[in-house]
């Protein structure tokens, strides 16, 4: 199948790109000496897993659901956090991971008996009080945080059977960031470090975004590993799936008031979550800054406000040519952070996944449909 003649709605991947993402994440690997595991919060598409798990050190699960799916998807190592675990799912937590991240005393006391008689390696998830952050929505240090052990809160005489340490710090920063996080870390919780075997990094390197300082992040890991004697991890989800591609929809009808608008079968709502939580302005394949037809896209549902870049002030769209109905639209960049937040509001149709190749075949690896919104109702 070529592009022209997929059906819509489609989270389409480009395999070159995410073939390249992970040659990097695994040259910082190699480099570094750090285990890189894919933040399957951020970036869980089916189609591409065996790829990504046969490339990069395990991942790293938010709960016991992202766990069985590392599981099936055959990851190396599962490691897996959560701000609070449930008695009915510790047992098979620890039975799956390798890693499992606490992220209070509270739970550690809790399941501490179950965790020492496992054969997970354990870890406790501090809060640095010092992060870097585009906004607050993800920003895990920031103020009045649940994420984390403040270093007031920590019991540092209470860490017998406490492996390593983790914190999260960062969304969609840099090496420098990175920097200064590791300067308040080390600061705070540098007394207990000679006595981890492993530290985490947490996500939200930038590494696969042009001008990323690769060789910075290698120097970090390296100088801290060599400082501690430690392993270290990091967790990217979304550098995973940075730009290696994109959710395509069609133009269903364009009406008129004041402005062209172009009504498709995509929804920013359901389908470009982060483009309204961040905010920020997804961009459209041919458009042109200079271009004089100019237009909104909005979603096929009944909510006012789904409308695609309206939350960061930008809606409109330029082009050198008409659009016309029945036209595809691509928006780029729509892989990570939106497989794994879409919704079925509206009973709006989830978006097929498909993979396309060098060539530009594209296969279809799944549909949705009726069964799919019924049995999330």
């Amino acid at each position: 199948m070529r592009l022209q003649d997929i059906k819509t709605p489609a989270y389409v991947c480009e395999k070159s790109k995410l073939q390249s993402n992970l040659n990097l994440l695994n040259y910082v690997a190699q480099t570094s000496g750090a285990k890189v595991l894919c933040a399957l919060k951020g970036f869980a598409f089916s189609p591409g897993m065996p790829l990504v798990s046969s490339i990069l050190g395990g991942a790293t699960c938010s709960g016991l659901i992202e766990a069985q799916y590392a599981k099936e998807h055959g990851f190396k190592e599962i490691h897996t956090y959560s701000p609070a675990f449930k008695d009915d799912e510790i047992d098979e937590v620890l039975s799956i991971s390798n890693h499992v991240v606490f992220n209070s005393f509270n739970q550690w006391k809790r399941f501490a008996t179950k965790a020492k008689n496992s054969n997970a390696s354990i870890g406790l998830r501090v809060n640095p009080n010092v992060s870097a952050s585009p906004t607050d929505m993800y920003n895990p240090c920031g103020r009045f945080s649940r994420l984390g052990i403040t270093r007031e809160n920590f019991e540092f005489d209470n860490i017998d059977g406490i492996d390593g340490l983790h914190f999260h710090a960062l969304c969609e920063e840099s090496a420098k960031s990175l920097e200064m996080v590791l300067k308040a870390f080390e600061e705070q919780f540098g007394k207990i470090l000679p006595h981890m075997k492993w530290v985490n990094f947490g996500g939200g390197h930038h590494i696969t975004k042009a001008g990323y300082d690769v060789e910075l992040l290698i120097r970090l890991i390296k100088n801290f590993s060599k400082k501690y004697n430690v392993r270290v991890y990091i967790e990217p989800g979304e550098a995973v799936g940075w730009e290696c591609g994109f959710l395509i929809a069609t133009v269903l009808d364009i009406v008129d008031n004041e402005q062209k608008i172009c009504i498709i079968d995509a929804s920013a709502e359901c389908h470009m979550p982060d483009t309204i939580l961040m905010p920020y302005r997804p961009k459209i394949r041919n458009e042109s800054q200079n271009g004089k037809f100019s237009y909104r896209f909005g979603g096929a549902t009944c909510l006012a406000g789904d409308i695609v870049g309206a939350e960061a002030g930008d809606p409109i769209y330029k082009f050198d040519n008409p659009i016309n109905i029945g036209d595809k639209i691509i928006f780029e960049d729509q892989i990570h952070y939106t497989i794994v937040k879409n919704t079925t509001f509206n009973g709006v149709k989830l978006p097929s996944l498909a993979m396309i190749d060098e060539s530009g075949d594209v296969v279809v690896w799944r549909e949705f449909g009726y069964k799919d919104y019924a049995n999330r109702n």
